[in-house]
């Protein structure tokens, strides 16, 4: 009898636990939604920890969004990637111990962090930093010892050497969180993001980077602990350490939010979103509010370097907005990127261009009335593993711009067997981005007048309904953004200037256009 009556009574006091939970639970509908939450992707760039205070900022930026349930992914400091390359390129010239030397400067800046933001956590960064520099130098005397080996053999050492960055940040990043109160480990991403082995530029094997990445951050999340991972970097099915080539942490961050089918992913870097022009030509550019994942991917390949182009695939595939926010002053604005917005009110949004460009025209009669020419021809650019950006056609030719001519003699050399071959150089491409742009009566028109006297060509509209792209001689690149900037978004048709309101009041800032650090 008086175990029965001690069953009961536990059985009871079971049954009043859960319904207080449950009666707490029901009276805080916030802590069922942090149960159940999708987790929120932060990526924070290169500039964004490229020192004590840039990492502090960062601290401060995730520590406040926990109920977000973050997962972080972060760059090199700012610079590292590229003096980590440059070492290489100095090994192959059999110099590994110059190379090695060009890094202290940069290992001097981990450690600086190192000294002003951690203590418990100090003794174990300062072992890593140690660790990685021996690492490093191990990789660079093995590129000096093959500098004439394999090509592929010696890009694999060289992503073993760029890989040290990211791993690095990470390591450092994790460690300033739980300096600070907030649970967090750093997870080596070459455990999440599989790769092929194409060294430099590796593509990722979804499937199994999905599983991967499930496998090993859902844990953490559900356990509120923020796991903070390296960008860029990744790994072969063999466990070698690959690279995902320029940008590539954006990249990482896209992937990773797709993987855990994610509430969003944010970019914090150094400016306040997308700006309506590289604000270095357009002084006045702001911050776009919102863009459609069109709009953005338009303006990130051609010139908008804030967002890279490959970050956009994995979010449009499972419709996960991107918001690209300020980690210096997150007041200043952000753009949102989803997948439909509303028609600007001047059908314009934003401006990019980029210089360096070259145009080649191929002519041939060939092509009147015939098929598989161009089939032809776009092969030849294949092999090369060349990209083309845009391409405009007539009846007996195809004129196309590129960015790449490393392989360009080439080219050159098989297209002369279709037609005859002119190529310019020193061209800039123009790119006028704006949902309705296509189907807005005189806008093509008010485009035009505004740069009448300055020679436009390689005009192309039709593939696009949300933008239109032309060439310009690259020294009147920069008056053309200015003209055109200025008549879209400083003043009405009436000459009066663009309220506040309409253009939102985000700031320029000098890096806004230029190439994304990893």
């Amino acid at each position: 009898m008086i175990h029965s009556s001690l069953r009961a009574t536990e059985v009871r006091l079971r049954a009043w636990t859960i319904d207080s939970r449950l009666k707490t639970l029901d009276s805080r509908p916030q802590i069922l939604d942090q149960l159940f939450m999708k987790p929120t992707i932060m990526k924070f760039g290169g500039t964004s920890v490229e020192g004590a205070t840039a990492f502090q900022n960062a601290v401060r930026i995730v520590s406040e969004r926990q109920a977000l349930r973050p997962v972080v992914v972060v760059s090199a400091m700012a610079g590292f990637t590229d003096a980590l390359l440059g070492s290489v390129q100095q090994a192959l010239h059999a110099d590994a111990a110059s190379g090695a030397a060009t890094l202290e400067k940069h290992f001097n800046r981990h450690s600086r962090v190192i000294d002003a933001l951690l203590s418990n956590e100090a003794p174990r960064m300062r072992k890593l930093v140690d660790q990685s520099r021996g690492e490093i130098i191990e990789l660079l005397q093995a590129i000096a010892a093959e500098a004439g080996q394999d090509h592929k053999r010696r890009k694999l050492f060289a992503d073993a050497v760029a890989s040290h960055g990211e791993r690095l940040s990470a390591a450092m990043l994790a460690a300033v969180l739980v300096e600070n109160k907030v649970s967090a480990t750093d997870v080596d991403a070459r455990r999440c993001i599989i790769t092929d082995d194409e060294y430099g530029c590796a593509a990722p094997l979804i499937d199994e980077t999905f599983r991967r990445t499930q496998e090993q951050l859902q844990p953490l999340i559900e356990s509120s602990c923020v796991p903070v991972l390296g960008g860029f970097i990744g790994s072969t099915l063999t466990g070698e350490t690959t690279t995902l080539g320029r940008g590539g942490s954006d990249y990482t961050a896209a992937i990773i939010g797709a993987a855990l089918e994610a509430e969003e992913i944010q970019i914090w870097t150094d400016v306040p979103g997308v700006l309506t022009a590289d604000p270095r030509l357009a002084p006045k550019a702001r911050t776009v509010p919102q863009l459609s994942f069109e709009e953005a991917a338009e303006l990130a390949y051609f010139g908008a370097k804030v967002l890279h182009p490959k970050t956009l695939h994995p979010a449009i595939e499972r419709n996960i907005p991107v918001r690209i926010c300020n980690s210096r002053a997150q007041e200043s604005g952000s753009t949102l990127v989803v997948a439909e917005t509303e028609k600007s009110p001047h059908t314009v949004k934003a401006i990019a261009h980029k210089t360096g460009v070259t145009t080649i025209q191929v002519t041939s009669a060939r092509m009147l009335g015939a098929y598989g020419f161009l089939r032809a021809l776009f092969e030849i650019f294949d092999r090369y593993r060349t990209a083309v950006d845009v391409v405009t056609t007539s009846e007996v030719s195809v004129s196309l711009s590129l960015d790449d001519i490393s392989a360009l003699p080439e080219i050159v050399r098989e297209l002369e067997k279709l037609g005859s071959v002119s190529v310019e150089e020193k061209k800039a491409i123009l790119c006028i981005v704006g949902e309705g742009l296509r189907s807005t009566p005189g806008i093509a028109a008010r485009i035009f007048s505004t740069i009448s006297d300055i020679n436009v060509s390689l005009i192309s509209q039709g593939a696009s309904r949300i933008n239109l792209t032309f060439a310009v001689e690259e020294a009147r690149a920069r008056e053309a953004v200015t003209r055109l900037h200025r008549e879209f978004f400083e003043s009405t048709d009436e000459g009066r200037p663009v309220s506040e309101d309409v253009t939102n009041n985000g700031q320029g800032a000098e890096s806004a256009f230029d190439d994304v650090a990893v």
